[in-house]
């Protein structure tokens, strides 16, 4: 309850300074991709519900093609095209710390214990997210992307996410929260 009502003062708070910035951002991706510049997918939330998320675009199509503006890899970079989430927040899909929302095949498909994570409002940012700040590298520099992660990554961030859920607490979060605007290493978070 105290973690829900963090988030929706948060939430609240940020948006009221952030809104206009979020609009800038919609306005350059709608011109640099030619769509919409919000980007809507299905992800994976708790209790392994579906649910929207919302993030700035940062991809186009071109010949069929998906190609990463210019725009949006500087939007990637420092993490702007996440800012349209605080309305996930506010609406209750996401939280700021929790494991990050993914695609259907992946958390939904859990088995045993490891279901457990499915009980986490998935977040902005967390544990697993500030390890793994530079996933988009990581899988760049490997032969086949999708069995590193399925592999390596992907269980590894099922373990973060676990001992974070044992760990939870308000201190915690602001903790992560911290890790994650000053983008500092957070090896001794736990």
């Amino acid at each position: 309850m105290i973690k829900r009502l963090f988030d929706i003062i948060l939430s609240v708070i940020v948006l009221a300074f952030m809104w206009w910035l979020i609009m800038v951002l919609y306005i350059l991706a709608t011109f640099s991709t030619h769509q919409n510049g919000f980007f809507i997918q299905e992800r994976i939330g708790r209790y392994g519900k579906k649910f929207r998320i919302i993030k700035i675009r940062s991809m186009t199509d071109v010949a069929g093609k998906k190609h990463t503006t210019t725009f949006g890899r500087f939007a990637r970079k420092y993490k702007l095209d996440e800012l349209p989430q605080l309305f996930n927040v506010l609406a209750g899909s996401m939280s700021f710390v929790g494991p990050r929302p993914d695609l259907p095949g992946y958390y939904d498909m859990l088995e045993g214990t490891d279901r457990a994570v499915l009980t986490l409002r998935p977040g902005i940012t967390g544990p697993a997210s500030i390890k793994y700040a530079n996933e988009e590298e990581i899988l760049s520099r490997v032969d086949n992307p999708l069995v590193y992660n399925d592999t390596i990554i992907f269980p590894d961030k099922i373990k973060i996410n676990l001992e974070y859920l044992k760990r939870q607490s308000l201190w915690l979060d602001l903790k992560i929260l911290f890790f994650t605007v000053t983008r500092k290493n957070a090896d001794k978070l736990f």
